[in-house]
């Protein structure tokens, strides 16, 4: 029996805020049953919770459920749950009062906001999604009754102002929702979502890991027995419910991984590394993470979408949520379930969130101790998936500067140790030679530029290791990151090198070196002038030992390779002058010598300067700056030898 209706008015600023609410905050109509769905699953999961505490609960939680029926005909769905549903005061306090703290505060900011997004993610801090129904519907009916009373309360509300609310007896416990749908010549595409195809898709996007049923009568094709044609009706449930991240890892086989990061990731193979964790505490969550085994095609597309799926309580939020994944981590795929969070969380304040960046620094250390034990226990599992992701790996040493040692130890490089076999750091510095303080590297585009370039003779001369970097990010690092166990990175194409191994007597000493330069003292500044548009001085050379010439930076000068790479991405930058460095034991240099001493004044020693000067420039894979003059003086030269 149903007492009298009472009908009530909202408050005046909460007016305001159901019509924001209504009409211009939620820019996808689709998460209105998201919302619905998601109310209903709460209700379920506080009657499974007060059963635990109250044994004597009036209440069967036998087969907790939530049902969908659309009805076409009347244009109406309507969400149910068997859940804790309410008391009639707690339907005034929940439903009737619209964000019943804080309302005119919240109406501030969103008459502040500068979009329709951006008012969504407020509404969605003050949990009013209960609202969105009002996007397709021009009445809500809610009936709902509370475990373990006898009373029922029914709640209608057009959205205009008022809503009414009377007891009513007869209510089976838990709370049951009706949408009215608005008239079909009101509203395009309203019918759709009373359509079994639309209903089956939202809650597939949405709520497929929701941990209890989601139910719906469906027609299906009938049995063909030759009875008749008409379609038979059934109950479906419409979600799997499987959110493995929620189990145990004990209760997961590799194989539902396996099938579960296929789905998510659209990838053929199996991951090559899972990473199953929960966080418990103030800010709880569960995370199911995966390393692919294979790089994907567009890895390094700035179009990439990058980012993990965030839930909130088994409901999808977002893909492709950033906040949560660094950048040099894009290739990770996986999901993160959070509890404490708005479900119209936007990405904006995601980026601000002070406990998702908790939760990001939290699944980055994990990330990385995964590819440091498969470093520890898998070492060809580990090259595979260095050759596939080395390269954005080590972006983060430039992104991530308080993870910056953990990637160090993971940096594996070609070096001139072994031609088969990259090589740690950690393994580099374990066969330095006595004495050595630094990590000695070279950049170039291939292995084969590096090896043969000039700068790696006197280092291959007196066995000393160098790492090959051919990476473009290789440019950016090795120049940043100071120092790697103590010992710090050193160029051998910049600055000075000093080997302290002499190799022929006092070849290498002070006086021999004293001797040297007075024997070429006329030349160096005479070839520094000649040359002077293309370097900043010419010196002879400690680090050659079959080359005539070649060209080094100083200690703190930008490469060619990365003032390239800046100018490539529109930045105006100056260009720097090199070095142009002499092997005095090469025939050529001596000749040169020779022939300047004999006559300064010779037309061809200019010509002769430039050929030595774009012979070192090609020999490190540089480009001439004028190749047909290059070939021109090179073809005059040789013709005039013969």
């Amino acid at each position: 029996m149903a007492s009298s209706v009472e009908t009530l008015e909202f408050q005046a600023e909460t007016r305001q805020l159901l019509q924001l609410v209504i009409h211009s905050i939620y820019s996808n109509k689709d998460i209105f049953l998201r919302e619905l769905i998601s109310n209903a699953s709460d209700a379920l999961d506080k009657l499974r919770l007060e059963s635990l505490i109250d044994s004597d609960l009036a209440a069967d939680a036998s087969d907790p459920h939530i049902t969908l029926e659309a009805d076409k005909e009347a244009r109406t769905l309507t969400v149910r749950d068997n859940g804790i549903g309410m008391t009639r005061e707690e339907v005034v306090e929940l439903i009737g009062t619209i964000a019943k703290s804080g309302t005119g505060r919240l109406l501030e900011k969103i008459k502040e906001a500068k979009d329709a997004a951006a008012a969504q993610n407020l509404i969605g801090q003050f949990g009013v999604g209960f609202y969105s129904a009002f996007m397709v519907a021009d009445k809500v009916t809610l009936r709902t009754r509370r475990a373990g009373t006898d009373e029922g309360t029914l709640w209608e509300s057009d959205g205009e102002g008022t809503y009414d609310i009377q007891a009513v007896d007869g209510l089976p416990a838990g709370t049951s929702v009706t949408l009215h749908l608005r008239p079909a010549d009101t509203e395009d595409g309203l019918a759709d979502y009373l359509a079994e195809w639309k209903i089956r898709q939202i809650v597939k996007q949405y709520s497929d890991f929701i941990r209890w049923p989601i139910r719906m009568a469906t027609e299906r094709t009938p049995a063909a027995d030759g009875t008749d044609g008409a379609p038979v009706e059934g109950t479906d449930t419409l979600n799997s419910m499987k959110a493995l991240w929620a189990r145990p890892r004990s209760e997961v086989s590799e194989a539902e991984y396996s099938e579960f990061y296929q789905q998510i990731s659209h990838d053929r193979l199996a991951p090559a590394e899972t990473i199953h964790m929960r966080a418990e505490g103030n800010f709880e969550y569960e995370a199911l993470l995966f390393i692919p085994a294979q790089a994907p095609f567009d890895l390094f597309s700035q179009e990439t979408r990058r980012g993990v799926q965030l839930y909130v309580k088994r409901v999808f939020i977002m893909d492709d949520c950033e906040a949560l994944m660094p950048n040099y981590l894009r290739f990770v795929k996986g999901v993160v379930d959070a509890h404490d969070l708005s479900l119209n969380i936007s990405r904006e304040i995601l980026q601000h969130d002070r406990q998702i960046r908790g939760v990001r620094r939290h699944l980055v250390k994990k990330v990385l101790r995964a590819v440091k034990d498969m470093q520890a226990k898998n070492a060809e599992g580990y090259t595979r998936l260095w050759g596939q992701f080395g390269t954005v790996l080590k972006e983060g040493l430039l992104e991530d500067p308080d993870n910056a040692e953990t990637l160090l130890e993971l940096v594996s490089a070609a070096s001139t140790h072994d031609a088969e076999k990259t090589t740690t750091l950690r393994e580099y510095v374990g066969r330095m030679k006595d004495g050595q303080d630094a990590i000695y590297y070279l950049t170039g585009e291939t292995r084969a530029t590096v090896e043969n370039s000039p700068h790696m003779e006197a280092f291959a001369a007196k066995g000393y290791e160098v790492l090959i970097l051919t990476d473009p990010v290789d440019e950016v690092w090795a120049e940043r990151i100071p120092a790697f166990d103590g010992h710090r990175f050193q160029s051998i194409a910049k600055g000075q090198v000093d080997l302290d191994e002499p190799a022929d007597g006092d070849e290498q000493d002070e006086a021999g070196k004293a001797r040297r330069e007075q024997d070429f003292g006329a030349l160096l500044p005479w070839l520094t002038t000649a040359l002077s548009d293309r370097v900043k001085e010419v010196r002879l050379s400690s680090r050659l030992t079959t080359s005539a010439a070649c060209l080094v930076g100083d200690a703190h000068d930008m490469t060619p390779t990365l003032e390239k790479m800046y100018r490539a991405m529109g930045q105006q930058i100056p260009s720097v002058k090199r070095i142009l460095e002499l092997n005095p034991a090469h025939p050529l240099v001596t000749a040169l010598r020779s022939a300047h001493e004999a006559n300064a004044d010779d037309p061809a020693l200019p010509e002769i300067a430039e050929l030595v000067y774009g012979s070192a420039l090609l020999a490190e894979g540089g480009d001439l700056p004028d190749p047909a003059r290059f070939s021109r003086l090179l073809m005059d030269r040789l013709s005039s030898t013969l």
